[in-house]
Formats: structure tokens, C-alpha cells, sequence
């Protein structure tokens, strides 16, 4: 009887720990104009927070949590991005832009801590450890890279029971992301890229799209006040991927031309020819599989995943109604549709691959693409090697509402913007759109410049921010190997704020391109010249002086025709026994 109740109380606890941390992911297709596609891959995995502190994981990864357990880090956001999400032809960002990140890595997080000193020293251990996890160069986040933005982010966890939180923030906009920091990142999965939706995950193919993001955000989320409390990691890839470019096979990726009978030429040129042709424009959805996509099939669902309710549609797909879509599996499915049935869900087999089919096809159904809410391009001007300027160009394309935003600038040292000079100025109104400002300038070799500007921007208007700044002139240690390539500089980055606003506390976010900066930079050559120059004249002057103090010279008559020495007597003296041999003879 013992027994049976302590297999009870066993089958409970199994049960609470289910019910507190369980694990799912989801990937969303959704087809772009210009025949690309948008693959959004998320993976969300939960944590009970008892079990966490105990450091008893379940599907929360070990060598993750202990890192943000020694730095005491509450809340972590981490970027990894590549390329330029294209507003004016994709639309709205997915997530909202709460998964995105600048071009290449971009971290924030709070911390838990005493005071500045503390927070900044475990930051740095923070970063330190992310860099070896990662695979990444996280350990070059120092003082100069770090900010404290007051305006920009909001907490999205749950955060009651926590104290003394301290918000960082840095950014690495040189480093290049690759299939290193992949990796790592299907590592931390349950099922680590071999089965369920990351096994599509391919660095080939993640890293060849044309934009690219992958983002890792850790947050408690509790349920009300004095709640249980779980913590929350999710991991989101988003790419764009060329349809036409992905589909070439990995042995010939250079696109070639075809013979002239394998092309559809359109007719109706006048300089058609047997060999003239212009191609034909079908202006029809063109044919795709997810194999010839990704590289690789899809292998089933993740044997962890949670199987009820709407968690269970592990695969979406979104378009028109009339589009024709084929499942190749051996394996059992399940397929739902939305009620305007523009959503398709499938339920994944397991153990079985899976593959949707999309042949090629006239569509009658334009593709639904919603609108940003702001458009933002940043630039800079001037010329010279002493000062410059930054122009950054807001849009608002709603002709009803004026959209409310934060503007965050986090310029690097060596860049001294002018503060004097910053003007902003709308196209359809004299008032000043600036609400709120901050400003913390850079001290050299210490901190970055940190601006923050809360803006209002009126419907159907257009917002342009300039300033002035200044170039300092480095050190010829700190120059980078690429010295002449330039500087880069962080992105900016965008939060709305009202009438936009996010029901699931992720913000609503965007950003600009990151800047190249052209610095003063010597002539790293001349130290070349100067040491063969001075290399040549020691060299010359030196032989000449062991010249005249080593040799001696004499007079060819005083030289003794058999001596040893000279190069006459030693050919005098072969030529005597030549002839004594001779004689003999």
C-alpha cells in the first residue's frame, strides 16, 4: 500500500512538473512579393521557476541557465542579424520587430545588482560567457559599448519579487554572423536540429537568404499577483528567403545559362529571334517544396512537443485560398484552416518526413501585405576627414494618426555629435516634434555618446533628424587590420509608442541600416618605407666602412707569383704542374 501512494505522489509530481514547463515550436511560411518567402521558426520552452533555482532542467538548457544564474541576470534579449528587412516591398516587420535586432549582435538584458559597479561587473561576466557559448566576439562589449537607455526597452517579463534591477545594453555592429553562432543556437534546442522544425535549419541556406535574424529572449512570466512564476525562453529565426536563388542545387551555385530551347521567350519582342530572346514573365506564384528550399527534408515533429489544442499545428503556411498545396508524407497529418482559410496548419508526424508541394500557378488573389507603421532610413553626409553629418528620415503613412516614438542613437566614442546642431523638423508643421530628450556624451576611450529622443510625428507627414559631428583621430594601435574599410556604427533603433501598442508587453520596434564611418587614417605604409630606406642606408654605409677597415691592398707586382693567396698564383701554379705532368709524359 506504501508503494502504490508513493507511486501516486510520484505520477503528481511528474504531472506538476509537466503542467509548470513544456515545450513548443512553430514555423510560419508566408510568401513575399518578388517571388520570396518569409520563414519565421519559433521555439518556446518554460522553466518553473523553483525547478530553475534548483537548477533541476527539464527542457530549459544547462549550460544557458547556469551562465544567467552566475550573472544574475533576470531578463535577456540577444541578436543575431544579417541583411536589410526591405519595408517598402515586404511591409510590416514579423514579430512586430521585437525579434529583430541590428546588423550583427546586439544584446540587453537586466540586472540584478546593488549598484552601477556591480551591474557593470556582471555584465562584463555576462558577456564574457555569452562569447564562448555563442561562439561570438561578445567579449569585446566593453564600457565603450555599453549604455543605460532610459526610454527604449521595457521589461517583458513579470519582475515583482525582483529588486535593484539594472538595464545594459550593447551592441557589436561589425561582427560577422555565420554558421558558428548556428550551432550553438541548435544546441540549446530539445531536439537539436534533428527532428521537428529545426531540422530545416541549414547554415547554407540560413546564411545565403537576404535578410536574416535569429533572436534568444529569456523572461519570467508569473500568473498574477504572487502567482506561480516559470521562466521563459523562446527562439526565433526569421529569413527571406529568394525562391529562385535557394532552389540551385549546392553543387552549382553559380546560376548559368541555359540552351535557348529550354528558356519560354516572349514573342511579342520585336527583336525575337531563333537567336534573340527575351524571357517570358508568366506573372505567376512560382513552384517550390520545402526540400528544394531548405536543403533538406523536414523530419517529422519534435517527440517533446506538446500535442493539444492549437500547440499541436506545428506548420503554417499563409495564402490566398486558391493556392494549390500537396503534402508528401508517409506519416499521419493533420490539416486545419483558418475561418478566411488564408492559414493552413499541419499537425507533423513523427518519426516520418514531411514535405509541402506548391507547383507553379496563375493567381487571381494578390498577396495581402500589411503596412509599416513607420518607415526609418538613416545616412550620413558631408565630406572631409574632420566632420560630417547624420540624417535619419522618418515616414508616417497613416493619414489618420500621429504615431508617438522613442529615437535611440548609440554612437561610438571617436563619433562627437554636436548637440547644438540636432534639428528636427516635419514637412507639414513648424512645431518642434521633439518631447524628451537624453543625452549622455562620450568621454574617449571610456563610454559611447547615448541619445534618446521621444518624438511625436503627425499623420502623413514626414520627420527629418540631422546633427552635426565630429571625428576624433585614433591611436595607430586601435586602428582595426581594415583600417581604410571604415567604422561601423549601431543602428538606431525605434520603439512606438502610442496609438500603437502590444498586447503581449514585446513593444513594437524598428531600425535603421548601421553607418559606415570613414576616420582619418595615416598611411600604415610609410612605416615600411621608413625601415627599408633606413635599412638600405645602414647596409650601404656599414659594408663600406667593414670595407676599408677589413681589406688591404697591395700592388699586383707585390703580389708572389706562387704564393698562396691571389688569384694569380694559384692559376700560375696550376699551369706549372700542367706542364710538369706533361714533361713526364
Amino acid at each position: 500500500m506504501l508503494s502504490f501512494l508513493h507511486f501516486l505522489l510520484l505520477i503528481a509530481l511528474v504531472a506538476c512538473a509537466s503542467a509548470s514547463s513544456d515545450y513548443h515550436e512553430r514555423l510560419l511560411l508566408r510568401p513575399l512579393p518578388q517571388s520570396t518567402l518569409l520563414a519565421s521558426f519559433n521555439f518556446r520552452s518554460m522553466e518553473s521557476s523553483v525547478a530553475f533555482a534548483q537548477q533541476n532542467f527539464r527542457y530549459f538548457p544547462r549550460s544557458f541557465g547556469q551562465i544567467l544564474q552566475h550573472a544574475h541576470t533576470k531578463e535577456l534579449h540577444v541578436r543575431f542579424s544579417v541583411g536589410r528587412w526591405d519595408a517598402d516591398n515586404w511591409g510590416q516587420r514579423p514579430w512586430h520587430g521585437a525579434r529583430e535586432g541590428g546588423t550583427g549582435v546586439e544584446l540587453w538584458a537586466w540586472i540584478e545588482a546593488q549598484s552601477e559597479e556591480e551591474a557593470f561587473s556582471r555584465w562584463l561576466t555576462l558577456v564574457n560567457s555569452l562569447s564562448g557559448l555563442f561562439c561570438a566576439s561578445l567579449n569585446f562589449i566593453d564600457a565603450t559599448k555599453t549604455i543605460r537607455p532610459v526610454m527604449s526597452f521595457v521589461p517583458e517579463g513579470d519582475h515583482a519579487n525582483s529588486t535593484s534591477l539594472h538595464l545594459l545594453h550593447g551592441t557589436l555592429p561589425h561582427e560577422v554572423v555565420c554558421t558558428e553562432n548556428l550551432t550553438p543556437f541548435l544546441k540549446l534546442l530539445p531536439c537539436k536540429g534533428k527532428a521537428g522544425i529545426s531540422s530545416l535549419l541549414d547554415g547554407h541556406k540560413l546564411f545565403d537568404a537576404s535578410f536574416q535574424t535569429m533572436a534568444i529572449d529569456v523572461r519570467p512570466v508569473c500568473e498574477g499577483a504572487g502567482g506561480s512564476c516559470v521562466l521563459e525562453m523562446e527562439q526565433t529565426v526569421d529569413m527571406v528567403l529568394d525562391i529562385a536563388r535557394s532552389k540551385r542545387p549546392r553543387d552549382d551555385p553559380i546560376p548559368r545559362a541555359r540552351p535557348i530551347e529550354e528558356i519560354e521567350c516572349d514573342t511579342g519582342k520585336g527583336y525575337n529571334s531563333g537567336d534573340t530572346c527575351y524571357p517570358l514573365d508568366k506573372h505567376a506564384e512560382p513552384a517550390w517544396n520545402l526540400t528544394e528550399l531548405f536543403g533538406r527534408p523536414l523530419k517529422g515533429a519534435c517527440p517533446l512537443t506538446e500535442e493539444t489544442g492549437d500547440d499541436a499545428n506545428t506548420l503554417c503556411i499563409n495564402t490566398p485560398p486558391e493556392r494549390t498545396i500537396q503534402v508528401n508524407t508517409t506519416g499521419k497529418y493533420a490539416e486545419t484552416r483558418s475561418a478566411s482559410d488564408t492559414l493552413r496548419c499541419y499537425k507533423l508526424p513523427i518519426g516520418a518526413e514531411f514535405d509541402l508541394v506548391l507547383p507553379e500557378q496563375q493567381m487571381t488573389t494578390g498577396l495581402v501585405r500589411a503596412e509599416p507603421q513607420l518607415y526609418a532610413a538613416r545616412s550620413i553626409n558631408g565630406h572631409g576627414q574632420e566632420r560630417g553629418s547624420v540624417q535619419a528620415v522618418i515616414k508616417n503613412p497613416s493619414e489618420t494618426d500621429a504615431v508617438e516614438f522613442v529615437y535611440l542613437e548609440s554612437l561610438p566614442w571617436f563619433m562627437k555629435p554636436y548637440l547644438h546642431t540636432l534639428r528636427a523638423r516635419v514637412d507639414t508643421s513648424s512645431e518642434n516634434p521633439v518631447r524628451e530628450t537624453y543625452y549622455r556624451p562620450a568621454v574617449d576611450r571610456r563610454r559611447g555618446t547615448h541619445l534618446e529622443l521621444r518624438m511625436v510625428i503627425p499623420a502623413g507627414s514626414t520627420l527629418t533628424l540631422t546633427y552635426d559631428f565630429e571625428k576624433a583621430i585614433l591611436r595607430y594601435t586601435e586602428y582595426p587590420p581594415d583600417a581604410n574599410r571604415g567604422f561601423d556604427v549601431a543602428p538606431a533603433v525605434i520603439r512606438l509608442l502610442a496609438p500603437y501598442q502590444s498586447v503581449d508587453k514585446k513593444g513594437i520596434y524598428l531600425r535603421t541600416t548601421s553607418l559606415l564611418l570613414p576616420l582619418p587614417t595615416p598611411d600604415f605604409s610609410m612605416p615600411y618605407n621608413v625601415i627599408i630606406l633606413t635599412s638600405t642606408v645602414m647596409a650601404l654605409g656599414f659594408g663600406n666602412i667593414f670595407n676599408l677597415l677589413v681589406r688591404r691592398f697591395v700592388g699586383v707586382d707585390e703580389v708572389p707569383a706562387l704564393g698562396a693567396g691571389g688569384l694569380k698564383g694559384v692559376i700560375m701554379g696550376k699551369i706549372e704542374r700542367l706542364k710538369a705532368k706533361l714533361g713526364r709524359a
